[in-house]
């Protein structure tokens, strides 16, 4: 499919045409065929590092379930509620520094303490690393007093991935749900069979579709691709919390989030799919830069609140 003409692209701010424009230019001189991941980490962590955090939002490095992990709230949070977040960064990147900013402005958003831990990553430690450490962190929380409700779980990317892969491996199990789940474009299908992955290979300015079998055969084998704790699509999606789904209607990655709805409401559950026009790939990452991300923030924070059954978030 052909990128739409000028007429029909959506009407963008002109902080996100110029984020898009500098980005997209970034993301087409990497070659995840031959990129170093050490050398990706402490890029992807340098940049986004920059981004500063919310105000008024304090941050304490601390650890859970053995993992490194940071602590973020407003000076007021909600007394007994959580936010336990999973950053993206395709199984192979991503940390608290790279992600910060980002949970810092859903800690406000919210008015909860959020929860950022830094989970084992591959090609050190592939499947089922991640999925271990995520059960491992939601179930200390569960020793540390907060109720099954009282815990909402956010992720992008890999990071929304891991989330419904957790919830998936938790209801399994029997055990407690937790009151919601927000994601930012979630990486659900690693083998990359999405209709999207197509027909939007023209619209997406950071990915390509024969870029990511490069990324993927460092998280999971490939007769892993379709169980359903690394591909959380293929799995059935009965039981699962209400979830709130944010994407850009220009990623190749469009069809995971479309079919994650389908699949959790043919299940019995809820789920809103907010498709944004002319947004990639995480773009509320850029959350101090374009008012496209702080919207986006905004909506997610008050989707937790009414999941948390809180009035308001602390301003």
């Amino acid at each position: 499919m052909q990128d739409r003409n000028d007429n029909e692209r959506p009407r963008l701010s002109r902080r996100a045409r110029l984020v898009r424009q500098a980005t997209s230019i970034y993301m087409s001189r990497r070659d995840p065929a031959a990129i170093d991941w050490s050398t990706a980490r402490a890029q992807l962590d340098f940049f986004a590092g920059l981004a500063p955090s919310a105000a008024g939002v304090t941050t304490e490095v601390t650890e859970i379930a053995g993992l490194k992990a940071n602590s973020m709230q407003t000076q007021s949070p909600a007394a007994g509620k959580v936010l336990l977040y999973w950053h993206g960064g395709a199984y192979v990147m991503g940390s608290c520094r790279s992600h910060r900013a980002l949970v810092s402005h859903l800690a406000k958003a919210t008015g909860v303490r959020a929860i950022l831990p830094e989970y084992r990553l591959a090609p050190e430690n592939p499947f089922p690393a991640a999925v271990e450490d995520a059960l491992a962190v939601y179930r200390s929380l569960l020793r540390e007093g907060y109720g099954a409700s009282d815990i909402a779980v956010a992720g992008d990317s890999a990071g929304g991935g891991l989330s419904v892969a957790m919830l998936l491996a938790l209801r399994d199990a029997g055990e407690p749900l937790p009151a919601a789940v927000a994601l930012m474009s979630p990486w659900l299908d690693l083998a990359g069979e999405g209709e999207s992955m197509q027909t939007h290979c023209e619209r997406d300015p950071w990915f390509n579709p024969q870029d990511l079998p490069h990324v993927v055969r460092h998280y999971c084998k490939p007769e892993q691709l379709h169980e359903p704790l690394v591909s959380p699509i293929f799995g059935e999606l009965s039981g699962m919390p209400p979830c709130l789904i944010q994407v850009g209607d220009d990623e190749i990655l469009l069809s995971d989030s479309e079919r994650l709805a389908q699949k959790i409401i043919a299940g019995g559950g809820q789920a809103e799919l907010d498709i944004w026009p002319g947004m990639w790939h995480v773009w509320q990452m850029f959350i101090g830069l374009m008012p496209e991300s702080r919207s986006a923030i905004e909506k997610m924070g008050g989707f937790v609140r009414g999941a948390l059954k809180l009035e308001s978030a602390a301003k």
